[in-house]
């Protein structure tokens, strides 16, 4: 049965969107940004979902709990610009039912 949680993802222009994210497809957030059209084509997930090369990179607004950051996405964010305490890559929050009301903001392009 599909299950969606509803994210808050405010754009690079300051715009906020609520969207219905599915837990149900093995998404990340950076999948839903490019799904949902919330940055310019190709500038959100150049690398693939790699974590490296923080196009995706996002401030997490909201106490949502999330996955714990790896080392690959720690070393990624320690060479990124606009890198605040924070910071996470999109590609690397998978879309669970414990994101419901998580509220991120685009980091702006590099």
């Amino acid at each position: 049965m599909e299950e969606d949680v509803k994210i808050t993802i405010i754009d690079r222009e300051g715009v906020a969107h609520e969207v219905d994210a599915p837990t149900d497809m093995n998404m990340n957030l950076m999948e839903i940004v490019r799904s949902y059209e919330l940055a310019p084509e190709g500038t959100v997930g150049i690398c693939g979902g790699m974590a490296m090369c923080a196009s995706c990179q996002c401030y997490v607004l909201s106490d949502t709990p999330l996955t714990e950051m790896q080392d690959d996405e720690e070393a990624m964010l320690a060479e990124a610009f606009h890198v605040e305490d924070n910071s996470r890559l999109g590609c690397q929050i998978p879309i669970t039912k414990d994101l419901e009301g998580l509220k991120v903001q685009l980091a702006p392009e590099e």
